[in-house]
């Protein structure tokens, strides 16, 4: 809902005490945040961090925002590049950049997108070498405890749980939640075909090329096959009237699957045996496929 988008939710909508509930949490959580960043920087400019030495305070602090947003970008574009995966390319949008990265990503037999997530994880690491000392506190023995707090609330926050939950926030969650609502949006930004070329190229120096050996004997011992083996690919899934919603799932008794696409024109009777038993359903969805073009509702139409 912050996000602009209608929620899409087979729950009732928040009132009263869980709607009060919720924005409870949301508050607490950003005064959490808040308060977290404020001890960061406090123990930043105070040169209580494990930040090199000879670093001024400012590049700290934009070092730290730089690479947070790069870190959050990759995050957002992972969720992008497989909430887009399964559409036709005309559904991608048309944007230019959006287009490159997708043209890019799923060239050949799609083995750029698995590679991007080789070369994401280096790159997020290498961010957090920096982001890690900027955020890590190290008070030395006899130093001012940070904002003048207990020695053992000093310990707590020296486990580093404010840098943890900076940059779950910032660098992480946020991004991807964004990313999940507007995922055409994500890869029309020109940053995302950017660093999806430096993913590729880290990806391409073979430092980490033993997950693709480790990767195909996973495959190998669980017997995983692609998607399209069991679902087909965008393309002939649209070309069958096979559309991705969840309105073919068995609800359980009394909700039988969507029925196959000669239903409207079936007998009466066999609609409402269809209505009355599921097990006659299960049966014609084994025979002539899950295709289905009408739901429950519409047979319930047809007996009125």
């Amino acid at each position: 809902a912050l996000a602009g988008r209608e929620i899409q939710s087979n729950e009732e909508q928040r009132t009263g005490l869980q709607l009060a509930f919720f924005w409870f949490r949301c508050f607490l959580s950003l005064a959490i945040l808040a308060a977290c960043l404020a001890i960061t920087f406090e123990a930043l400019f105070n040169g209580q961090t494990t930040m090199w030495d000879g670093v001024p305070e400012a590049v700290s602090v934009i070092l730290f925002f730089l690479l947070m947003s790069v870190v959050g970008l990759l995050e957002g574009m992972q969720i992008a590049f497989f909430a887009v995966a399964k559409l036709r390319p005309e559904e991608r949008g048309d944007n230019v950049f959006a287009m490159k990265t997708c043209e890019l990503l799923f060239r050949g037999e799609g083995h750029n997108l698995p590679g991007f997530m080789i070369g994401r994880q280096l790159c997020v690491v290498s961010c957090f070498f920096i982001i890690a000392r900027v955020t890590s506190i190290d008070i030395a023995e006899g130093e001012e405890n940070i904002f003048g707090v207990t020695d053992r609330t000093q310990e707590f926050l020296n486990f580093g749980f404010c840098g943890a939950l900076i940059t779950t926030i910032l660098a992480s969650i946020s991004w991807q939640l964004v990313a999940s609502a507007f995922p055409i949006a994500m890869l029309s930004n020109p940053f995302t075909y950017v660093f999806l070329n430096i993913c590729l190229l880290l990806e391409a120096t073979g430092l980490c090329s033993g997950a693709w050996v480790l990767a195909g004997i996973h495959k190998k011992i669980a017997g995983f096959q692609r998607d399209e083996v069991y679902i087909g690919t965008a393309e002939e899934r649209a070309a069958q009237d096979m559309k991705d919603t969840t309105g073919g799932v068995d609800g359980g008794f009394g909700h039988p699957r969507k029925l196959p696409g000669f239903a409207e024109n079936a007998p009466q009777s066999l609609k409402k045996l269809m209505t009355n038993d599921p097990t006659v359903v299960d049966y014609i969805t084994s025979v002539f496929g899950s295709g289905a073009k009408t739901d429950e509702k519409d047979v319930e139409a047809g007996d009125d």
